[in-house]
C-alpha cells in the first residue's frame, strides 16, 4: 500500500493500472549529485509546491478588478445551471476581476441569488445557449461546463472559436462537440486548455492499448495542435505544446464527484484572465484544484466532499503556496 522510491518519481507511477501496486509513495533522497540530476534532459515533470510557489504572481499594492482581467463564463442549460454556478464561483474565487456569464433565460434567477458577484447576460432561449456572443469586453473565455449539445449550441461554440484571439478553456459538452466535429479542433486559439476525463478523451483523441499509449497520443495531440490537454483523475496530467509533461501532486479521491471538473474550469479561466501564460494556468490551476480538494477532504472526509466545498477551500490553497 505504500511504496518507497529513490530520488524522485517514476513515470509508471502516473499511471491507472499501476495503482493498486503502487499505493501512496515517499520519494527518499540517496545523495545524488542535484545538479547532475537537473542537467539531464527530461520532458516529465511532477508539480509539487515549490514550483507553485514560483509561478504564483503577488498582487501589486495600487492594483484594481481591472488588473485582473475580464472572464467569460459560458455554461449551463435547463437542469444544469449548477454546472455555471460552480465554475463561476471558482472563477472569481480563482482571482478573476470581473466575470460575466452567458446562459439560457431560464438560469437568470438563480445566477443572480446564488452568486451576486457575477454579471448575467441571458441567451434568447429559454433553456440553451443558442445566440452568437460579442466578444470585445473579455480576455479570456471558459465555455462547457452544462451546456448540453443541441445544434444551436454547436454553432456557437463554432463561432467563439473562430472568432476568439485569445486561449479559450474547454470543457465537457464543448469537449463533446469537438469529438463529433473533429475537422473544428485545427481552428482552435492557439494555446487554448483542453479539460477532458478518461472518456471525453477517448471520443476526442482515440483510445489507446495501455496508459503509456494514452499518454503518446496526448503528447501528439497538443504538439500538432498546439494546445494544452488536462487529462483529469489522480496525477491529473497536462501535456504542453513544447512536449513537457506535468503530473500532478495534490488531489485525493474525494474529488471524483459531480461538478469538481467545473470549478476547475473556473479556476483555469481565472488564471487566464490574470494573465498567466497558459502553461503556467494550466499547472497552477491544476495545482491548487488538488489542494483545495485535499483541505477540504481532511476537514470533511473523502466521502462528503462536494464540488462547492473546493471552492470554500481555495483561499487556503492561495494561503498555503504564498507562504
Amino acid at each position: 500500500k505504500h511504496t518507497l522510491t529513490f530520488q524522485s518519481p517514476k513515470l509508471a507511477f502516473m499511471f491507472p493500472a499501476n495503482g493498486n501496486y503502487v499505493g501512496d509513495f515517499s520519494v527518499l533522497e540517496i545523495g545524488l549529485d542535484e545538479e547532475f540530476t537537473a542537467s539531464l534532459p527530461s520532458k516529465n515533470y511532477f508539480i509539487t509546491e515549490e514550483y507553485a510557489w514560483f509561478i504564483r504572481k503577488p498582487r501589486n499594492k495600487f492594483s484594481h478588478k481591472g488588473a485582473f482581467g475580464h472572464a467569460l463564463i459560458v455554461a449551463g442549460s435547463y437542469g444544469k445551471m449548477g454546472a455555471c454556478v460552480l465554475s463561476s464561483k471558482a472563477c472569481l474565487s480563482a482571482g478573476a476581476g470581473l466575470v460575466t456569464v452567458h446562459i439560457p433565460k431560464c438560469g437568470y434567477n438563480i445566477l443572480q441569488t446564488t452568486n451576486p458577484e457575477v454579471m448575467v447576460e441571458t441567451d434568447s432561449s429559454e433553456t440553451i445557449i443558442s445566440d452568437n456572443i460579442k466578444l470585445d469586453k473579455y480576455n479570456v473565455i471558459g465555455i462547457g461546463p452544462g451546456i448540453g449539445t443541441e445544434i444551436e449550441t454547436q454553432n456557437v461554440l463554432k463561432v467563439l472559436i473562430q472568432n476568439s484571439s485569445a486561449p479559450m478553456v474547454i470543457d465537457a459538452d464543448a469537449l463533446n462537440i469537438l469529438s463529433e466535429n473533429k475537422t473544428w479542433i485545427s481552428f482552435l486559439p492557439k494555446n487554448s486548455i483542453l479539460t477532458p476525463h478518461p472518456g471525453e478523451f477517448k471520443r476526442l483523441v482515440g483510445d489507446a492499448d495501455n496508459d503509456f499509449d494514452r499518454l503518446k497520443l496526448q503528447k501528439e495531440f497538443s504538439i500538432k495542435h498546439d494546445v494544452y490537454v488536462i487529462l483529469k483523475g489522480a496525477h491529473t496530467c497536462t501535456t504542453c505544446p513544447d512536449g513537457d509533461v506535468c503530473f500532478n501532486s495534490t488531489g485525493n479521491p474525494g474529488m471524483a464527484t459531480a461538478g469538481s471538473g467545473d470549478v476547475l474550469t473556473g479556476i483555469l479561466t481565472a488564471l487566464l484572465a490574470q494573465r498567466y501564460d497558459s502553461k503556467q494556468a494550466a499547472v497552477l490551476g491544476v495545482y491548487l484544484h488538488g489542494l483545495a480538494g485535499d483541505f477540504a477532504a481532511k476537514n470533511l472526509s473523502e466521502e462528503s466532499l462536494i464540488a462547492q466545498n473546493i471552492i470554500e477551500f481555495l483561499g487556503q490553497a492561495f494561503k498555503k503556496i504564498s507562504s
